[in-house]
């Protein structure tokens, strides 16, 4: 049986970090290739021994209705403002169409209404922004799981990417579009859905409508929002800036555990 941890209650203190190199304030010495080699293994370590002790499987806590945040801040992007989304959006997202490709057996795309079509899981928990807030709210989506068994992961693949409609960055090489990704253990957690509601009610645009990523124990900038299309990689080196993330690219780390 998963065990429930709560959101905080661990946090690896043997790790190397980058305050705990001295590194914090100090930009040139953080982004020297030797630097980031080392960054790199203490966040393989700090994620490796997260998961030894607490379990792949492992329930975020989740909470009741009467828990529900009053407010529940946007982060990050509130209105994409590409003329692809805006036209989804005029058309209420009726010829959305989710993208599931790379390396899977059985490359399909998913309406919105054929997600809501299948079996969902609803869960309260607590969004923990990198920022320094939080707040609770209740999400209903499709298991990533379930999507990634219904086109079949091909035995190469070891990373789920997730692209998004939002240009975070206007940028001549394409590097500001917002991405994410996920190994195939947080993947296939429980706890990952894709998101199409909020609160009971279908999502907001500033809260990533028509879907969302949720992968309950990471920090927020994981939780990818405007979804457009997934793809099974073997590595990351070849998605943008090699890094697996928007955020990632810029120096954060990729495993956001919590």
């Amino acid at each position: 049986m998963s065990r429930i941890i709560t959101r905080r209650r661990f946090l690896i203190g043997s790790t190397l970090t980058a305050s705990a190199l001295g590194l914090s304030g100090c930009d040139a010495p953080v982004e020297s290739p030797k630097v980031q080699s080392i960054l790199k293994i203490a966040e393989g370590l700090t994620m490796k021994t997260q998961r030894a002790l607490i379990g792949d499987d492992t329930l975020a806590r989740e909470f009741t209705m009467a828990d529900i945040s009053p407010t529940f801040r946007a982060n990050g992007t509130r209105m994409p403002d590409g003329a692809q989304y805006q036209d989804l959006l005029s058309r209420k997202f009726s010829t959305w169409q989710l993208e599931v490709g790379g390396l899977v057996v059985r490359p399909t795309k998913l309406s919105l209404a054929a997600l809501k079509a299948m079996s969902s899981r609803t869960q309260i928990t607590r969004h923990d922004c990198v920022e320094g807030w939080s707040a609770i709210g209740q999400w209903t989506g499709v298991p990533l799981g379930a999507v990634l068994n219904k086109v079949g992961l091909k035995p190469e693949a070891r990373y789920i990417a997730f692209h998004c409609a939002d240009e975070y960055e206007k940028t001549l090489d394409g590097s500001g579009w917002y991405y994410e990704s996920i190994d195939l253990v947080d993947a296939f957690h429980p706890q990952t859905i894709l998101a199409h509601s909020m609160n009971g009610r279908d999502l907001e645009v500033p809260h990533g409508a028509p879907l969302r990523l949720r992968v309950e124990r990471q920090l927020g900038y994981k939780q990818a929002k405007y979804l457009m299309r997934i793809e099974a990689v073997a590595d990351l080196s070849g998605l943008y800036g090699g890094n697996g993330g928007f955020w990632e690219d810029r120096g954060y780390e990729w495993y956001a555990g919590i």
